[in-house]
């Protein structure tokens, strides 16, 4: 069975949890900027947590499905509907044959995920099944979806059946996802960071939690570059380009931060001041052109406990689902 895009939006695109691995080849490990948000709305639908699913960006989406499915999104504060009645993040909802799901521009926020019973079922390229726009490979033929696209969709579990049926005749489950797993966010006014490398080359009160960043038109899938007060380094001279990962916060000359997302490089030459921590990058892929942005430190134990705890908290979600 198979999925039409009746109207693709300004960047939608095909991903999954992204394609871990290959990094050593230097080859990003992309997928959703947040894996997290994805994971949840697959495991709302029955899927496998690493099942392909549709990367949206700022609304303007249209999706029309052959046959009945189970879906579920999560993301910014967009205003979703299915023949005129709303389906509101970390819910799943039915979808019956014929019918057009549509996807407005955000409110707050930029981007959403959403999950399909079934799952996207485009090749697999080096074991995922994600869209490199910048390389060209992986989703539907290495690039964002186009309005009139179909999309082939995977044949729908035993548990999304049982959904459908507990579903019945109302649009929508009456249970969710976390409200802040599938509402993604900030939910501080700051993101939460860990040192770097570089941190002791930057003058102290750079990177204050006061001072605020303004993201600059220039940002995309890479990154998201900063504006502000320029961040002073103390050392000069060339680097030794060294790994970085999606969250690392690198200074180039001008003192202009970029914060890395998923579709990073994966090594680079500038200087490392800080990471931010795993729990808050989804909330880095709801940055937009003009939002603000502060950081605060903790600890590096503080930042693996907050990570172990909702590793824990995640495994008991996946538990309770199956269960349903």
């Amino acid at each position: 069975m198979t999925a039409s895009i009746l109207r693709a939006g300004f960047l939608s695109s095909v991903q999954d949890l992204g394609r871990g691995g290959h990094r050593a080849s230097g080859v990003s490990l992309g997928g959703a900027l947040d894996p997290h948000g994805l994971a949840v709305a697959n495991l709302m639908v029955g899927n496998a947590e690493t099942a392909a699913g549709i990367e949206v960006t700022l609304g303007h989406f249209r999706i029309q499905f052959e046959d009945e499915r189970v879906v579920c999104w999560a993301g910014g504060m967009f205003r979703v509907q299915v023949a005129g009645e709303e389906i509101r993040a970390g819910y799943p909802a039915l979808v019956r044959a014929g019918e057009v799901l549509e996807m407005a521009a955000p409110q707050t926020g930029g981007r959403a995920w959403l999950a399909l019973a079934g799952g996207v079922e485009v090749p697999l390229v080096l074991g995922s099944r994600a869209t490199d726009l910048r390389s060209g490979f992986g989703g539907l033929e290495g690039r964002a979806l186009r309005d009139g696209d179909r999309l082939r969709l995977g044949a729908a579990t035993a548990m999304a059946g049982r959904l459908a049926q507990r579903i019945g005749h109302a649009r929508m489950a009456p249970w969710r996802a976390p409200w802040d797993w599938a509402s993604t966010k900030p939910v501080h006014p700051f993101l939460r960071i860990v040192r770097g490398a570089e941190w002791s080359q930057f003058a102290k009160e750079t990177i204050e939690a006061h001072q605020i960043f303004r993201v600059s038109g220039r940002s995309d899938r890479m990154g998201v570059r900063l504006e502000g007060e320029p961040l002073r380094r103390m050392t000069g001279g060339e680097m030794i380009s060294s790994a970085v990962a999606p969250g690392t916060l690198q200074v180039p000359p001008d003192g202009q931060p970029i914060l890395l997302l998923g579709d990073c490089q994966t090594i680079g030459g500038y200087p490392k001041i800080a990471h931010v921590i795993t729990v808050d990058l989804p909330a880095t892929a709801q940055l937009f052109p003009g939002d603000e942005v502060r950081f605060a430190e903790v600890t590096l134990a503080e930042a693996q406990q907050l990570a172990i705890g909702r590793a824990r908290d995640f495994q008991k979600f996946r538990i309770g689902l199956a269960l349903q």
